[in-house]
């Protein structure tokens, strides 16, 4: 997934309000991450990869750039970069994540490469970009006494970087092979409070009592599925999904909010484009 028409969007909005100052203790940290942690990490999770000491370093040498052009972006955007946001950022290691399940391949090597771009990770699916992953989790604020859903899966990514803010992440993954073989990556990183499944998005979590506070969708979705309005929780639940048309310019995200009577409210936000969200939405 990519922004839509640009690579940096014109901020158009002032500050949103700031993420909780207390959040909650990373599970990964930057310190404790070296190249043997990266291996052994890799290993646990039954995946490759051919990066070697020397290039795993050269590799994280430009994380410092990347995250500060990051902060930059999310200033220029959203009008500040929420502090617990950028920390869980610093405190997963993105390279993790970038794998090629199809072909069975790491592209740890571009992790940090300073340019807004979806990655393929195979079975038609992507990383998105880590500007726009920021932006969507920053909109919905999350708070370290919350539980969030994501729909979409993917690379993992979301579901880790949700995990580090908020109580516990749901997550769900419609394409099969890509859902079982990314539900193995949290165990090795510490993330004990992530829950997996394979199964259409569409329909969410009914499974969870209460509902949830915050929902983010990693597809682009023609309307907004029903079951996941009524999964957010009354009063604090916040839903952030990409609606428009598939493989089309006419994508933007929309914010929805649950009013504590029930009532929902919506707006919309940035142009983005995201591969589109399948199975019952799409008559499959």
């Amino acid at each position: 997934m990519t922004i839509s028409g640009r690579a940096f969007p014109l901020s158009r909005r002032a500050a949103l309000a700031g993420a909780a100052c207390l959040a909650l203790p990373p599970p990964v940290h930057a310190a404790d991450w070296t190249f043997d942690a990266y291996a052994r990490a890799m290993q646990a999770s039954g995946r490759a990869t051919d990066l070697t000491a020397q290039t795993f370093a050269a590799m994280r040498q430009r994380r410092g750039h990347a995250l500060q052009q990051l902060e930059t972006w999310l200033r220029g955007e959203l009008g500040t970069a929420a502090p617990t946001v950028m920390r869980a950022i610093a405190a997963l290691p993105r390279e993790y994540f970038h794998y090629d399940y199809a072909a069975g391949r790491s592209f740890a090597r571009d992790a940090y490469d300073w340019y807004p771009r979806a990655w393929p990770i195979g079975h038609g699916s992507t990383l998105s970009a880590l500007n726009v992953q920021a932006y969507m989790t920053q909109l919905v604020q999350p708070q370290p006494h919350e539980t969030a859903l994501e729909i979409g899966t993917g690379s993992g990514y979301q579901a880790a970087l949700l995990s580090h803010l908020a109580r516990k992440t749901c997550t769900i993954e419609i394409i099969a092979p890509l859902g079982a073989a990314v539900g193995r990556i949290f165990g090795p990183l510490g993330l004990d409070n992530v829950e997996t499944r394979v199964g259409d998005g569409y329909d969410g979590w009914p499974q969870e009592p209460g509902g949830f506070d915050i929902i983010v969708v990693t597809c682009a979705a023609q309307a907004v599925p029903p079951p996941l309005l009524r999964q957010l929780r009354p009063g604090s639940g916040r839903l952030v999904i990409p609606v428009g048309p598939a493989f089309r310019s006419e994508q933007f995200l929309y914010l929805f909010t649950k009013e504590g009577d029930g009532r929902v409210r919506s707006r919309r936000d940035i142009g983005v484009w995201f591969v589109p969200m399948t199975g019952r939405i799409a008559g499959g």
